[in-house]
C-alpha cells in the first residue's frame, strides 16, 4: 500500500511540473518575443521571408516560415498544426466552423494587394496575352497559339485561381503542367519557347541571385481581361487603379486565440515599416505610407 502511495504521490508532482512546464512556456511568448511557426502559401514565400527577417531584427522573436501549396496550409491550420497563416483569400464558412468550435474567432488582416502573372519565354516577341485565350485553352480549345501553360503545385492559390475564372474543378490534363514551385515555372518556360507560366508576381521582382539569370529570359506579360480592349502590365500602379484583371488581395490569418506572436506580426506587417517592405517588393501595400517632405523657404549652399 505504501509503494502504490508513493507512486501515486510521483505521478502527481510529475503532472504538475509538466503543467507549470507548459504554463511557462506559454507565458514565454508575447507579441513581441517568443517562438512560432507561420505557414505560407508558397506563391507568396519572398515577401514574407523579407518581413520576418526585420522583424526578427528589432524584438526577441524567432518565426518559423513554412512554404506550403494554399490546400496544404489550410490543412496544417485547421489541424491545430500552425496558429498562423498568409493567404491569397479568407477562410469559408466550413473552415471558420472549426474555429468556433475551439471558441476562437480567427483574426484576419489585409496586408497587401498581389498578382498573378503570365510568363513567356524570352525568345517570344509578342509580350501581349488575352486572359479570354488562357481561359479557353484551359477548357480544351487548342488551336490558338498558346503551345502550354505552366503552373507551380497542383493544389495552389494560383491553381485553385484560374480554375475558378475557367468554370473548372480541377487543373485540366491535356496541356497544362505542374512542377511543385514557381521557380521551377520561370526555369521551365526560360527554356521552352510557346508555353505560358502562371507565377505569383513576387517571384519575379525578388528573385533570388540563382534564379535573377532565368528571371531575364523571360518576358513579363500584359494581360487584357474579359472586360478590357487595351492590355495592362501587372506593375503598383495597374493594380492600383485596379485596371490589372488577376490582382487578389493577401491576408495574415491568425488562430491563436491569445495575445501571442501572431498578433505582433501582423501588425508589423500592417504597420508602417510592413507596408514600406510590400511597396519596395512590387506589391501594393494596404496602406501606402506616407512619403515625408522638408519644405524649406530659402535655399542654401551647405557645401563650402
Amino acid at each position: 500500500m505504501r509503494t502504490i502511495a508513493k507512486l501515486s504521490c510521483l505521478f502527481i508532482v510529475v503532472l504538475f511540473v509538466t503543467a507549470c512546464n507548459k504554463s511557462n512556456t506559454a507565458n514565454q511568448e508575447t507579441i513581441l518575443k517568443g517562438n512560432a511557426t507561420l505557414l505560407v502559401d508558397e506563391t507568396l514565400k519572398p515577401i514574407m521571408e523579407d518581413q520576418i527577417e526585420i522583424f526578427e531584427s528589432r524584438y526577441e522573436a524567432k518565426i518559423k516560415l513554412d512554404a506550403k501549396s494554399e490546400s496544404e496550409v489550410i490543412q496544417s491550420l485547421v489541424k491545430d498544426t500552425s496558429s498562423m497563416a498568409v493567404l491569397s483569400r479568407k477562410l469559408n464558412d466550413d473552415e471558420m466552423k472549426v474555429f468556433a468550435a475551439r471558441k476562437i474567432i480567427p483574426k484576419i488582416t489585409p496586408i497587401a494587394i498581389d498578382a498573378i502573372a503570365f510568363i513567356s519565354n524570352g525568345q517570344s516577341k509578342d509580350t501581349l496575352v488575352a486572359l479570354s485565350d488562357v481561359l479557353d485553352f484551359m477548357k480544351g480549345k487548342t488551336e490558338g497559339k498558346i503551345k502550354g501553360l505552366v503552373f507551380d503545385d497542383p493544389n495552389s492559390s494560383t491553381v485553385r485561381y484560374m480554375n475558378n475564372l475557367a468554370g473548372l474543378n480541377s487543373i485540366p490534363q491535356k496541356g497544362v503542367f505542374s512542377f511543385g514551385t514557381n521557380n521551377e515555372v520561370i526555369k521551365f518556360v526560360s527554356e521552352n519557347e510557346g508555353m505560358i507560366g502562371v507565377v505569383g508576381l513576387n517571384w519575379l521582382s525578388q528573385p533570388t541571385p540563382e534564379m535573377q539569370h532565368y528571371v531575364d529570359k523571360v518576358n513579363l506579360l500584359s494581360v487584357k481581361g474579359l472586360k478590357d480592349s487595351n492590355y495592362y502590365a501587372p506593375d503598383q500602379n495597374n493594380i492600383a487603379e485596379g485596371k490589372y484583371a488577376l490582382a487578389r488581395d493577401l491576408y495574415i490569418i491568425n488562430c491563436q486565440g491569445f495575445s501571442g506572436l501572431g498578433m505582433g506580426f501582423a501588425s508589423f506587417v500592417a504597420g508602417d515599416i510592413g507596408q514600406r517592405i510590400i511597396l519596395k517588393s512590387g506589391l501594393l501595400p494596404v496602406k501606402v505610407p506616407p512619403r515625408k517632405l522638408n519644405i524649406r523657404k530659402e535655399i542654401t549652399n551647405d557645401k563650402k
